[in-house]
């Protein structure tokens, strides 16, 4: 091989993630009930193989050349038995990397209750759905839980092969589970990640805010 061989192989090449991972998307809907913005959260049904019976966003996983923002807007429709012009997206929230090789974006969109009232969920994927105030996450902080995850290598590890002793030190990662209880209900896990993100960034969004009115009223 020469250097054109490479140029003809890696110049227009879209670089990817290198290994086994899988993709998800999820919508985090806001809904405006009794005059009050709502978060909206789905409990899995319980007769799904994974998390039955969870609280969660809609959502699920990318399907061949879907972008996460159509994912979850299909997803939200299919759960929620609602069609995408109820959904406005207001914006692509922070995306979350686990260390079980997936990655979680979200988005944050707006339902007007009436499109939620008109409509059954699909029972095949969710048992109930419910709201929560806003409010009650902005006044009310999370149980934070610190997981250590550590690789589990096995004995028959080729040490010798590495010129390592068996005493070699594996990097380490720390996951933290936030954790909500409201009235019957427990939010956590990723769903609490999101919801957490989403109240430090507005409590900073206003610290900020007030920082510039306090400048303009003592400049004024």
């Amino acid at each position: 091989m020469d250097i054109k061989d490479f140029e003809v192989i890696f110049k227009d090449r879209e670089p990817k993630p290198y290994g086994i991972y899988s993709f998800f998307s999820v919508l985090i809907p806001l809904v405006v009930k009794e005059g009050k913005v709502h978060i909206l959260f789905e409990i899995r049904a319980d007769k799904l193989k994974r998390q039955p019976g969870e609280v969660c966003f809609p959502g699920g996983r990318l399907e061949r050349d879907e972008s996460p923002r159509d994912c979850a807007i299909r997803e939200t429709c299919e759960e929620l038995n609602i069609s995408k012009d109820c959904i406005k997206i207001i914006n692509e929230m922070d995306y979350i990397y686990t260390y079980s090789n997936f990655t979680l974006y979200s988005f944050l969109g707006v339902i007007d209750n009436k499109d939620i009232e008109d409509h059954k969920v699909n029972q095949d994927e969710v048992k109930e759905i419910f709201m929560v105030p806003f409010d009650f996450f902005m006044e009310n902080d999370p149980i934070i839980k610190v997981l250590e995850v550590s690789p589990d290598v096995g004995e028959d590890f080729p040490y010798h092969l590495i010129n390592v002793k068996n005493t070699y030190n594996w990097r380490k990662g720390r996951s933290t589970i936030p954790i909500y209880r409201y009235q019957d209900h427990v939010i956590w896990g990723l769903t609490g990640k999101i919801i957490d993100n989403m109240v430090k960034i507005i409590k900073c969004s206003e610290n900020d805010i007030e920082k510039i009115c306090s400048s303009e009223r003592v400049g004024g």
